[in-house]
């Protein structure tokens, strides 16, 4: 949308879902589809948009904390991770979705994650409960409420039994276990590129388990630098996308123009 003049999927969006004159800016016409996937679509974007704005943006600080989504850990993906003093993983089961994975995703991020948390609708609060209650672990319920507000229903609590150092390793990028191992011995192993990663990996297992933790927890908090000052311009709507999609300067600019042109049609 922001390199082409006109997109055909925002045009039969605004044909189909905007009943008003049309006359408007392109922010004006995104704010009025969000309000309709709000009101009547509540997908995981408009979960994870929502998390973002009033977790990271409004209880914490970009200064602070360190939002990650579509994190790895096992044979899952972490939705959605807050990280500043400690880690947080939400999950967000919608109300499109079902809790049949959610036995194997909690046991999968308590393998990196201590915290782990899930988001849902008041409709499904009950059946979670159960479902946690059989867990026997102390997973947080959060529940988006119809008005966009985020209630607490049970905050997580620490549980750390389950941490997996192979499973941490597999999260890590090369240059931060690199990080890590260095803080820790003082140097890198000196194999051929062939054994790089096993020597690497060994000498990251042999790492006290709290220290390791803490320097994991340092290494993902470095992640998702962004232009602070042009990402507090971006509207509402478009927080939780602009945040995860690396934005340059220029492109930060090219969004902008977008939003206040009026929009063209077709």
């Amino acid at each position: 949308m922001i390199d082409k003049e006109n997109d055909k999927t925002y045009t039969s969006v605004i044909r189909r879902y905007i009943d008003s004159d049309i006359n408007k800016s392109n922010s004006e016409l995104i704010s009025e589809i969000y309000c309709k996937l709000g009101a009547n679509y509540r997908n995981e974007y408009f979960y994870k948009n929502t998390l973002l704005n009033k977790l990271l943006l409004g209880v914490h600080s970009v200064n602070t904390t360190t939002a990650l989504t579509e994190i790895p850990v096992a044979k899952s993906k972490a939705d959605f991770v807050l990280i500043n003093g400690k880690a947080v993983v939400y999950e967000i089961k919608t109300e499109l979705d079902n809790f049949d994975r959610l036995n194997s995703q909690v046991d999968d991020y308590y393998k990196a994650f201590d915290y782990v948390a899930v988001v849902t609708c008041m409709e499904q609060v009950k059946a979670l409960e159960k479902k946690i209650e059989l867990l026997g672990k102390p997973v947080g319920i959060y529940v988006l409420k119809q008005n966009g507000c985020l209630s607490t229903i049970k905050k997580p609590e620490k549980y750390d039994n389950d941490i997996d150092k192979e499973i941490i390793f597999k999260i890590l990028r090369k240059v931060e276990y690199e990080n890590i191992i260095l803080d820790a011995f003082g140097i890198l192993p000196q194999v051929s590129q062939f054994q790089y990663y096993s020597a690497c990996k060994e000498m990251f297992l042999k790492i006290n388990s709290e220290k390791m933790y803490a320097m994991f927890m340092k290494e993902l908090k470095k992640r998702n630098h962004i232009a602070k000052e042009l990402f507090q311009k971006i509207p509402y709507e478009l927080k939780f996308l602009s945040y995860f999609m690396d934005l340059k300067e220029n492109e930060y600019l090219k969004l902008n123009n977008f939003l206040d042109k009026q929009y063209g049609g077709v």
